[in-house]
């Protein structure tokens, strides 16, 4: 029989974790595989090994793996595979497929579009568009933030977006405020690049009224949270790593 087991990041504000909980449960209803469990990769609960032996409970033997991730960095490339690698020497009897985080897509671009429009701000030759990352040391991460913000500057012609990140990565946020401060842009939309709430979103709120240019217009849109089109694209993952021409086995 086989399972699905999605992986969220987990955090230490209840409110993401459950909204995490809440999101995943609605990815959910996108997929007929028989046993579905999520579980967290740290900071929250049930973990990784929870929510695997969940699913051979229920009786899996195969068990597709879905990195609710909205980028490829240590936490999708490392972190995950060796937990992948220890459950699967405890478990050899399990076969485990583990899909690709969200990445760089068609979809997630559109959100973001969508994100601009819906802002309080004219989308023009005087908007400038901060793109926030949480940030890795991960040179990936930098490299797909950065085009996902190249893609959406094609899609409305005349806006300027910039990537900066929270932690780890540069520019920094501070950074981007400072740019936005120095530049002629009146308007300042900041998007943060975030799955859900969270410490991050508190400290970004922070320093934009620390730092912000009262002779510019702020605005901080909303972190991103359920969307049908991430919905679509975890559904799309999932199908990748059923294929078995596709998906990336964990060794016994």
């Amino acid at each position: 029989m086989e399972a699905v087991l999605y992986i969220c990041h987990g955090s230490r504000v209840k409110e993401a974790s459950d909204q995490a909980i809440s999101f995943v449960k609605r990815c959910m209803e996108e997929s007929d595989f028989p046993i579905q469990e999520y579980s967290f990769l740290e900071l929250s609960e049930p973990s990784i090994k929870q929510g695997f032996v969940q699913c051979v409970q229920k009786g899996a033997t195969i068990i597709h793996i879905i990195p609710v991730l909205l980028l490829t960095a240590a936490h999708a490339k490392i972190d995950i595979p060796e937990v992948l690698n220890q459950l699967a020497k405890e478990y050899p009897e399990i076969e485990i497929r583990y899909g690709r985080p969200i990445g760089v897509h068609e979809k997630m671009i559109d959100i973001v579009v969508e994100k601009i429009k819906k802002s309080s701000l004219p989308y023009n030759s005087d908007l400038l568009v901060l793109l926030v990352g949480r940030g890795s040391s991960d040179p990936e991460v930098k490299q797909d933030l950065g085009k996902i913000a190249e893609l959406v500057e094609a899609k409305l012609s005349g806006i300027s977006v910039k990537d900066c990140y929270l932690t780890a990565a540069e520019p920094s946020f501070i950074e981007g405020i400072e740019y936005a401060n120095a530049s002629s842009y009146k308007n300042i939309l900041v998007i943060p690049y975030l799955l859900f709430t969270g410490i991050l979103m508190k400290s970004m709120t922070k320093t934009i009224q620390e730092l912000a240019n009262s002779n510019k217009i702020y605005e901080l849109a909303p972190y991103l949270g359920y969307h049908p089109f991430i919905a679509a694209i975890l559904n799309e993952r999932l199908k990748e790593a059923a294929k078995e021409d596709v998906y990336v086995p964990i060794k016994h």
